[in-house]
């Protein structure tokens, strides 16, 4: 059912109960509605986030919105939808707050719960920035694991653009680790995969690497 049917059902709903007396259609209309409402709210703070990327300043709405939109997705039993929640909560204390000690049992349980919903793409987030984080704590061998693990379920969704995100990253790891020749031939395949998706803000990324390494 999309958001638009949902939102005629509970007109339809309002009308049976006030003029058919069914007021027993109310509780699933209001669940309804409450689907609809967290749909809104990660959407929306995605969009924050966004903005946030291109400004660097806090907007303090997006972790209002991802919380509100956890909880929502909490009391619906929507496994899946309260998984993306949480990884986004983690992202505004990671990426927003460089608070990495928070993100990290935020990011974990929205791996578990995204693995128990079979959503790969929020699994394939999640171990991204698990791997980002055991980068910046030296677990070099431990965040290539977690950077190919989500490569590999990105290539699986054909998630092209997110698998030469991850190829930067694992540039990165390869120079930290003695191996630039490496690195840069990741890079080379990166840049090849960026061009076919027309991924320019990662072909960006990817000349920035060059230039670092």
């Amino acid at each position: 059912m999309t958001a638009q049917d949902k939102l005629d059902q509970a007109k339809a709903s309002y009308e049976r109960a006030l003029f058919g007396g069914e007021t027993g259609v109310l509780a699933d209309a209001e669940r309804d509605l409450d689907a609809v409402e967290a749909d809104v709210a990660l959407a929306r703070g995605r969009l924050v986030h966004a903005r946030f990327l291109a400004d660097r300043v806090e907007d303090p709405r997006e972790l209002a919105l991802f919380e509100h939109a956890e909880r929502l997705y909490q009391d619906l039993g929507d496994v899946r939808g309260q998984g993306d929640a949480l990884f986004w909560i983690g992202i505004v204390h990671q990426v927003v707050r460089g608070d990495d000690a928070t993100a990290v049992p935020l990011f974990e349980q929205s791996l578990r719960l995204a693995t128990d919903a079979g959503d790969g793409l929020t699994q394939s987030y999640a171990l991204r920035h698990l791997g980002i984080s055991a980068q910046m704590a030296g677990r070099l061998e431990e965040a290539r694991e977690r950077l190919e693990e989500s490569s590999r379920l990105r290539r699986e969704l054909g998630f092209l653009p997110g698998v030469a995100a991850n190829m930067v990253g694992l540039a990165y790891l390869a120079a930290a680790q003695g191996r630039r020749d490496d690195a840069l031939s990741i890079l080379d395949d990166a840049h090849a995969m960026a061009m076919d998706c027309q991924a320019n803000g990662i072909a960006r990324q990817i000349e920035q690497a060059r230039a670092d390494i």
